[in-house]
């Protein structure tokens, strides 16, 4: 199979281009009517991940779960399936590596800390398992059934934080820290960056090994392209479908795993962030490309902490922040429906 037969066109990035600049230019408008100087803001967005050390190890610490939650919800987008569920297989992954960090304590980082990323991996496919079961069972929309479990996360997140272990004398939802020998190993000391980022980086590289370069994959994709006649051919689409949401789950509950073992070291009421609009972003502007959805994820992340630093630096209100991540997605979608026509 050659990889490149699934790489769009070059000039099929030109409406999304176009869409993010549109959206840029909306937003301007509506920054110049609220009162703020646009060139200043603007030029934080795009400079604040490069200024400093902090900022790129920033941006680095961003792109790790936008990464990975785009990844979770572009391997599914390959059978056609729309996981929305991202948030809540995060929140399954940051409880089961937090519970897996906390209990196993006494445990040498050799085996706590495989046991913390493999507990984060599984509570994220467990996750999706049922959206998946529920699809392969009765046929029931995937859309649906992430979004309503992603609710149900938030509900399992703060009863763990403040009646599972909590920590009282934290002055927010949170759990007690996990072992140290839990932790992920840092790449650099000071601003610190953990090793998250190579996990990251690692199974993106396997998973657009395992879509474009086997058997599997090639099954996968040909269930999204024209389901009717990969089930002619004998590929079993029933089957495969609400296993690529389980896939999806896992990437998910991995960046749960990371946000617990190398940022928070804990688990936190708030872990999901905003990481869920920011995926669905990536996936939209990589166009289901795997091989896309790194750089994307990696230009998202450095939009995004540009827009914290303006949010920070100009007294900006964070609603005006999502309104331009919401604008930038509003028009990818006008632009593909544009582009159809």
């Amino acid at each position: 199979m050659n990889t490149r037969r699934h790489l769009p066109p070059a000039g099929d990035a030109v409406p999304y281009l176009a869409a993010v600049a549109v959206a840029f230019g909306a937003a301007g408008i509506f920054l110049a009517a609220l009162g703020f100087d646009v060139v200043r803001a603007y030029s934080t967005i795009l400079l604040t991940s490069f200024r400093t050390a902090n900022g790129v190890i920033q941006t680095l610490l961003k792109f790790v779960p936008v990464l990975l939650l785009a990844l979770a919800f572009t391997v599914p987008l390959a059978a056609w399936k729309f996981n929305i569920g991202g948030e809540g297989q995060l929140i399954a992954g940051a409880v089961g590596s937090a519970a897996a960090g906390i209990l196993l304590a006494g445990l040498p980082a050799a085996a706590i800390l495989p046991a913390v990323v493999v507990a984060g991996v599984g509570a994220g496919a467990l996750w999706a398992a049922l959206p998946a079961w529920l699809l392969y069972r009765f046929g029931v929309s995937e859309i649906l059934t992430t979004v309503l479990m992603n609710f149900v996360s938030f509900g399992v997140m703060d009863y763990v934080a403040t009646e599972g272990w909590p920590d009282t004398a934290a002055g927010h939802p949170t759990t007690i820290p996990i072992a140290p020998a839990a932790r992920l190993p840092l790449l650099v000391a000071s601003p610190p960056l953990h090793a998250g980022i190579l996990l990251a980086l690692g199974a993106a590289g396997a998973v657009a090994v395992f879509v474009y370069r086997t058997a599997a994959g090639y099954e996968l994709r040909a269930t999204g392209a024209n389901a009717r006649a990969a089930m002619l051919h004998g590929i079993p689409v029933g089957r495969i479908a609400p296993l690529a949401l389980v896939l999806g789950g896992a990437l998910a509950g991995l960046a749960g795993a990371i946000e617990v073992a190398g940022v928070h070291h804990r688990l936190i009421e708030g872990v999901q962030s905003n990481y869920l609009l920011l995926s669905i972003l990536v996936g939209l502007l990589a166009r289901g490309n795997l091989v896309a959805v790194p750089p994307v994820a990696f230009a998202i992340a450095v939009l995004d902490v540009g827009a914290r630093a303006m949010q920070r630096t100009m007294m900006i209100p964070v609603e005006v922040v999502f309104v331009v991540e919401g604008l930038v997605l509003v028009f990818v979608l006008l632009s593909d429906v544009v582009r159809r026509r």
